[in-house]
């Protein structure tokens, strides 16, 4: 199965991002903690080309914090700066701003060995939608000049802002690419809120999802519903997690979707703790 999901806006976006990205002097790119390799856009790859960047890996809080680390140092080897962060930490907002600020220098004093005179910085940030791009705007500007909202693809234009005096920021849209040839990233990001539950059977998310941790965080199911481990049938897990959580229809019967929509709300709000779904060299 290939899924497709491609909103005439994006299309949009990727056409402007290729026109001014000769108008900034890095790149700040946000992936998803619990997704690190699944949320980068691979088709902004192209258009990025060469350019620095600086990649912020969103929502460490909701990630394992061990593979987070190692997609730290992953990334790093691969030549980037990458930072984790929580933007509800006021302390990891002011470690991108300072992190901007050492890139900004860096490429300022090429400038002077050229002979050009330095001026104000630019970046441009980019993301898949849902990352927490509007968020961690309003942090850094100290005021609400994103529009945020917990659905993908609230963004729908490009602006300018100015961050602390240090670098004008380029905000885009959120940007999928067209289709998932890879259906398991289609999954892990349908899991991670990327992609609208229109897109996906929420019962089938749920169950990747419980598969997935089954097989790397069996603890987890364990502990939050009592789930037998040896037993097979997703459908009695289905069973065993709706009745728990009250999640019944008429007559006593188990209302999957409800049940579907437990899990994936455990999961996104953090109840089920910290869930990596990319591991590194995989």
């Amino acid at each position: 199965m290939t899924i497709q999901w491609f909103p005439g806006h994006m299309a949009k976006a990727k056409r402007e991002v290729q026109e001014r990205l000769k108008l900034v002097d890095f790149v700040i790119e946000l992936v998803d903690a619990r997704a690190p390799q699944s949320s980068q856009n691979p088709m902004l790859h192209e258009v990025l080309e060469q350019k620095q960047k600086l990649i912020v890996l969103m929502k460490k809080d909701l990630a394992d914090q061990q593979l987070t680390n190692k997609w730290l140092e992953h990334f790093k080897e691969q030549g980037h700066d990458a930072l984790a962060v929580d933007v509800n930490q006021k302390g990891d907002v002011q470690a991108i701003v300072k992190q901007a600020k050492q890139m900004g220098q860096s490429i300022n004093e090429k400038r002077k060995e050229k002979g050009i005179k330095p001026r104000s910085l630019r970046a441009m940030i980019l993301g898949i939608p849902n990352v927490g791009k509007s968020t961690l705007i309003n942090r850094l500007a100290n005021k609400k000049r994103a529009q945020t909202g917990d659905k993908p693809g609230v963004t729908k234009k490009q602006q300018w802002i100015k961050i602390q005096g240090e670098f004008e920021l380029l905000d885009t849209p959120g940007i999928l690419w067209p289709k998932f040839e890879d259906e398991e990233v289609g999954y892990k990001l349908a899991a991670i809120g990327s992609i609208k539950d229109q897109i996906l059977h929420l019962d089938d998310i749920a169950v990747y999802a419980l598969k997935y941790m089954r097989d790397n965080y069996p603890d987890v199911l364990k502990d939050r519903y009592k789930l037998d481990l040896e037993e097979e049938d997703i459908v009695l897990w289905f069973d065993t997690i709706g009745k728990k959580r009250g999640c019944l229809a008429s007559g006593g019967v188990i209302d999957y979707e409800k049940t579907a929509d437990v899990i994936i709300q455990d999961l996104r709000s953090g109840k089920l703790g910290g869930i990596t779904f990319d591991q590194p060299n995989r």
